[in-house]
């Protein structure tokens, strides 16, 4: 009786693994499964050095939101934690720049980085949905984003503050590190602030709406496959 036992368990097991291999089949011929797709790893380690900044940074953008970052400026800092935290991609980043002169070349520099890392881990974006957008509240702050991964970079920036710095960071380097990103990422990118009075959750909710945008923009879409989402058959400008 154990005998027969062990029998019909291994016949069950052999025939559910059969079952399984020609789902696999029919999935991979009605275009729903893509072995490519699924052994993907968009990983990617990236160092810049310059006179002015010295950076390292690992992108990892199907990760889970994990980060340890540090700029040496530390509202800078808090903003990359919202992002890598929203948009669900592992941030590690570290920094060495010239902050004894002012912020400027740190901030831009981290832009243009990360831009690079996104650009680099994205390939030739095929299967990825592309287009995606978001408004985003924080308390009296709306904050509108919308996306094109395109390979044609460009900003559309409609923000403003009514004041000059935000912790360490002059205002206006918001601007400068949105712009550094977007041009070096190759997309196209369109920020609008529709109301907002606080200037800390302003720029916050920036970060937080970009987060939330490029989770939707660089996601596998499955019914996509393998393909380029573009008729052009390219996505490299």
């Amino acid at each position: 009786m154990h005998g027969i036992t062990i029998y019909i368990c291994g016949l069950v097991a052999i025939l559910l693994a059969a079952a399984l291999l020609e789902n696999c089949k029919l999935l991979i011929i009605f275009g729903a499964y893509d072995q490519e797709l699924i052994h993907l790893e968009r990983i990617v380690t990236l160092k810049r050095i310059t006179k002015e900044t010295s950076i390292e940074v690992t992108l990892n953008l199907d990760g889970y939101g994990n980060y340890k970052i540090n700029t040496g400026i530390s509202f800078l800092d808090h903003m990359l934690e919202q992002l890598s935290h929203h948009s669900l991609i592992n941030i590690m980043l570290k920094v060495k720049g010239d902050l004894h002169i002012d912020c400027h070349h740190t901030v831009e520099d981290v832009g243009i980085v990360l831009g690079q890392a996104l650009k680099q881990g994205l390939g030739e974006r095929k299967g990825i949905t592309r287009y995606a957008d978001s408004q985003l509240v924080m308390d009296e702050t709306l904050i509108s984003c919308a996306m094109d991964i395109s390979g044609r970079p460009y900003l559309k920036w409609g923000v403003s503050f009514s004041q000059d710095k935000i912790g360490e960071m002059d205002s206006e380097l918001f601007y400068e590190w949105f712009r550094a990103f977007a041009y070096n990422a190759g997309i196209s990118l369109h920020l609008h602030k529709l109301y907002g009075v606080n200037n800390h959750h302003i720029a916050e909710t920036c970060f937080k709406a970009l987060a939330r945008t490029l989770k939707v923009a660089i996601s596998i879409d499955p019914r996509q496959g393998n393909r380029i989402p573009s008729t052009k058959g390219t996505l490299q400008g």
